[in-house]
């Protein structure tokens, strides 16, 4: 341990001594390349581990079905497990986690997350848990990014540039696709970026898919050779299998996020959490094998047209399969995927929904071909089997630009870039049409409130209304008379005065327009109650309400002042121009930075 101390403090040394010799520019290239060496080697750490228990699975088991659906559960046990006891329950899970330290924390991931992600996705998709690996490589990759942006103090823009390079390195080195890796920080991660920083992303993707490249064998690697070439005259049925693929990926969003909802009623117990999710992933991979994994393999089978492969494990297989019965098995497996997915992230264990969503596209591009084959259209099952991936991809992350190359470098060639850019670029359509927001940005919009179009929207997410609200209104009861208002406006500088009952509730509102005509008729001032010259408030800003929503007020109603009440009771008003104040603050800091 002491000699692998001394290594990382001469490595620190001899990089800070480097960064002084370098201008920022030179530093944040030299930091990509480290952040994708490290990050590839990460991953393809990560998949050797993986690759690993899952052979000993199978030689443990002797492939018996009821023990080899067993083991899942115990992955996802020793993965929560480790959350527990080793992270304290502060493992953060999914891309959501990503976005959110980019709005919300400066791009500021916790250092144990260079780790904890590789051990915990291990163990949970190691031992057979029906998930990917990929999302928790590009957190751990994330992770490096970060880290090492926030060792040698670098700024929010560059820091967060690292992190997106350490994420692309984690694409790139499980997959050995450097394009797909650049692609995927860009769409998903950095929602706006100019061209000076695609050159460390590119560099970083590089080194992480040299990794892969190097140490991983052929076997490991996710790849595929075309059988047939693309024909022109198949466009027809790409732009129908681009839309069913939209379809199918709004199906897997929802049914994922409503099933991973229904697991927080046992957020308090994680012994039941764990018993629930455990024993139904284990009664779904007894009875439909393929939910078991990453399901990589059982992809390999359908592109070479093997479905026996497929569903032989199960306890249901009784010898070949007619064709009606494999077809009805295929929509089994996409409908359940989803549900397998969240019962694998919900009962405590860690993986994504990248693997998930290829998997699904396979089973419905050989699906969508068979049928139409058998209909008397002759179509190449395994083309579509294979574009089918990038189009449910697409459709889940929003991602088309990644589903069209990650396919295309993992077939080794752009044979098949018309029909992948048509049924990505349809099912993202679809999908978006009917879900605006992918999985993870709708989780933050929903829980943290955050904003995840553009970069004026990242700017916006970190300003907190509790902040702006001004608390220098003088309040008045809403049961005193005429005087004791006018009393109250001779020593205010404001013009609005919020009307307040006994239990601190906002009753009404008055400004000095309001009473400017009876204002110096003193002897109305003891006859007229605050109550009878008040008006209801028409707008009001809540605690559930974000920023947006605050603008939007502010425009629809042409008001410079609204009130903000807070768990129903009045707490201050919000200036429009102290919002715009603060956003042109947030705005000169992020560019000095």
């Amino acid at each position: 341990m002491k000699f692998l101390l001394n290594i990382l403090f001469t490595g620190n040394k001899l990089i800070i001594l480097i960064q002084q010799k370098l201008s920022p520019k030179q530093f944040v290239i030299f930091g990509a390349i480290l952040i994708g060496l490290t990050a590839g080697l990460a991953a393809v750490l990560l998949k050797l581990f993986v690759h690993w228990l899952l052979g000993s699975i199978g030689i443990g088991s002797s492939n018996n079905q009821f023990i080899v659906a067993a083991f899942p559960v115990i992955g996802i046990t020793l993965c929560a497990l480790f959350i527990h006891y080793l992270n304290g329950n502060k493992l953060g899970k999914g891309l959501a986690n990503i976005i959110y330290a980019i709005a919300k924390k400066s791009s500021i991931l916790p250092k144990d997350q260079t780790y904890s992600h590789v051990i915990t996705s291990g163990l949970t998709v190691g031992f057979g848990g029906s998930g990917g690996l990929e999302s928790p490589i590009v957190t751990t990759g994330s992770a490096i990014g970060s880290n090492f942006g926030r060792t040698y103090k670098l700024t929010y823009k560059e820091r967060t540039l690292l992190l997106a390079c350490g994420a692309a390195a984690g694409i790139a080195g499980a997959f050995n696709t450097p394009i797909a890796g650049v692609l995927f920080a860009l769409e998903v991660l950095l929602v706006e970026a100019n061209i000076s920083a695609f050159i460390p992303i590119l560099i970083a993707s590089a080194s992480g898919a040299l990794c892969s490249k190097i140490i991983l064998q052929e076997e490991l690697l996710f790849q595929f050779k075309l059988q047939e070439a693309f024909n022109y005259y198949n466009v027809p049925f790409y732009i129908l299998l681009g839309g069913l693929t939209g379809i199918v990926s709004y199906y897997y969003s929802r049914v994922f996020m409503a099933t991973e909802d229904y697991f927080k009623k046992f957020k308090d117990n994680a012994f039941l959490r764990i018993a629930f999710g455990g024993i139904g992933l284990y009664v779904l991979i007894l009875l439909v094998p393929p939910l078991f994994g990453e399901g990589y393999n059982s992809i390999k089978f359908l592109s070479n047209i093997n479905t026996d492969a497929v569903f032989n494990r199960s306890v249901l297989y009784f010898g070949i399969m007619s064709k009606p019965l494999i077809y009805l098995s295929l929509i089994v497996v996409i409908l359940l995927k989803p549900v397998a997915s969240a019962f694998t992230v919900g009962s405590g264990g860690n993986s994504g929904n990248f693997a998930p969503s290829l998997f699904t596209g396979a089973f419905v591009g050989f699906l969508f071909s068979s049928v139409i084959t058998d209909l008397g259209f002759k179509l190449p099952v395994s083309n579509f089997t294979i574009v089918a991936m990038a189009g449910v991809l697409s459709g889940i992350f929003h991602a088309p630009l990644t589903g069209i190359f990650i396919i295309a470098e993992i077939t080794g060639g752009y044979e098949l870039i018309i029909p992948l850019m048509i049924v990505s670029a349809l099912s993202y359509a679809v999908s978006k049409y009917f879900m605006p927001l992918n999985i993870d940005m709708l989780k933050l919009s929903r829980k943290e409130k955050i904003i995840v179009t553009n970069t004026d929207s990242y700017l916006l997410s970190n300003i907190e209304i509790s902040k702006l609200v001004e608390h220098d209104f003088s309040q008045i009861p809403i049961d005193v008379k005429l005087r004791k208002l006018v009393e109250l406006i001779s020593t205010s500088k404001r013009n609005i005065f919020p009307v307040i009952d006994k239990k601190g509730r906002l009753k009404g509102l008055i400004t000095i327009d309001d009473i400017r005509d009876i204002m110096f008729k003193q002897e109305l001032y003891d006859t007229i109650t605050v109550k009878e010259l008040m008006q209801a408030p028409t707008n009001i800003i809540t605690d559930k309400d974000d920023i947006t929503t605050a603008m939007k007020r502010f425009d629809e109603s042409h008001l410079w002042n609204i009130p903000v009440v807070f768990h129903g009771k009045y707490e201050g008003f919000i200036s429009k121009s102290s919002i715009l104040e603060k956003y042109r603050e947030v705005l000169i800091q992020s560019s000095i930075e």
